[in-house]
């Protein structure tokens, strides 16, 4: 299938239009917004936040937007989930929740997904500027502060999960930097070790280190915190430089000399930002082999979260995302970890009830699955994005 661009006049692939309007495609978000519709139902479907679920969440809105027929199987191909309909992928997923496909090429809904990080997406959908709030870490690790009433507001529908890599410029790696303990880490972060060569296994000249971290508020920089250095606002004296999303942190440790930061697991690339394997007491956790486990301590859930009741237009999104074709197509196709079985039922369990069907129907090991935990070839997101605002895509038809 081919889309008229009125630009050049031409035609572009359906895998090339959805990159333009997935990961790199941004638009700036207007400083103001609808206030949340009664129900839910009325408009887009506005997703933002973290930058670290972005990719899940883009890559899904993407092809809800792009609408493939049941015939396209690299982008639908309900057959190969074990789904038996003939019917577009928006269109089917929102008939489930009662939506009735629009007419001729128009959508059910069309979905519009923004980048910033975790605290901002939540307290956007919080104020009812969005209706689903990307964010890598909890709610309660972001509003510290807020009382049970106010937490209890937020439901937490979990997609996915980020085993948090480490990674250094590529002089450093090549220097011998591809190993570090915790402790380590810890004193770098905290501004105990200041040059690589206090690293035994630097072999390069002199060099300052150079520590990225992410902006105050992001649930990267949150989870990080509490994982390595023993609470969500620990302090880091340490850090020299902070950015605002995965893409910026990526772009700088890939253009320094001396760089190290805390990463998604969507943005490594092993040739311009390598990952290095941690050492906590004995076990050492090596990318592309045991990130995925389940005792790596810089795991962390990767969290859409709603407000109050979920509505049906923010059920049926998110359960393409929990079904096995989205686990497996937008969560372990970006490098993330994709939810065991018992996950995706109770993650499920927590949307409203469909019209049609049981939200069980697509979970479960049905379709098709790969071998992986959670190191799959990077795919949508890994890419640059030098803004420090907000950005959105949005695909029209």
């Amino acid at each position: 299938m081919t889309f008229d661009t009125s630009e050049n006049g031409g035609e572009v692939s359906r895998r090339k239009y959805l990159a333009a309007v997935g990961a790199a495609g941004s638009l700036a978000v207007s400083g103001t917004a609808m206030a949340r519709q009664d129900g839910g139902n009325q408009g887009p479907l506005r997703v933002g936040g973290s930058s670290t679920v972005y990719p899940i969440t883009s890559q899904a809105g993407s092809v809800w937007n792009s609408n493939p027929p049941a015939s396209d199987e690299e982008y639908w191909g309900p057959s190969q989930w074990s789904i038996d309909t003939d019917v577009n992928y928006a269109d089917f997923w929102a008939s489930r929740y009662g939506f009735e496909s629009g007419e001729g090429a128009s959508l059910p809904f069309n979905v519009t997904v923004g980048l910033s990080h975790s605290g901002t997406g939540l307290e956007k959908l919080r104020n009812g500027v969005l209706d689903i709030g990307d964010a890598s870490a909890t709610v309660a690790q972001e509003f510290p502060d807020a009382g049970e009433e106010e937490l209890g507001s937020f439901v937490d529908h979990v997609v996915g999960v980020d085993a948090q890599p480490l990674v250094v410029s590529r002089e450093i790696y090549d220097a011998g930097v591809t190993e570090l303990t915790l402790r380590q880490v810890q004193q770098i972060y905290r501004g105990e070790i200041a040059n690589w060569s206090e690293i035994p296994s630097y072999e390069g000249e002199d060099r300052e280190i150079q520590a990225v971290g992410r902006a105050e508020g992001s649930g990267t920089d949150t989870s990080f915190r509490a994982n390595v250095l023993g609470g969500p606002n620990a302090p880091m004296e340490g850090t020299d430089v902070r950015r605002g999303q995965n893409q910026q942190v990526q772009t700088l440790v890939a253009q320094s000399d001396n760089a190290i930061a805390y990463i998604a697991l969507a943005f490594v690339d092993e040739q311009r930002v390598p990952p290095v394997a941690l050492t906590i007491e004995g076990t050492t956790y090596e990318y592309g082999r045991n990130l995925g486990a389940q005792d790596y301590p810089l795991n962390r859930d990767l969290h859409c979260y709603t407000w109050q009741d979920t509505s049906p237009k923010e059920a049926a999104f998110i359960l393409t995302m929990l079904s096995d074709l989205g686990q497996e197509r937008y969560v372990a196709a970006n490098n993330y970890v994709k939810l065991p079985t018992d996950r995706q039922e109770e993650q499920v369990a927590k949307l409203p009830e469909p019209e049609q069907g049981s939200p069980q129907d697509y979970i479960g090991g049905s379709g098709q699955t790969t071998a992986s935990d959670g190191q799959a070839t990077t795919t949508a997101g890994a890419g640059g994005n030098e803004t420090e605002t907000d950005t959105q895509t949005t695909t029209s038809q």
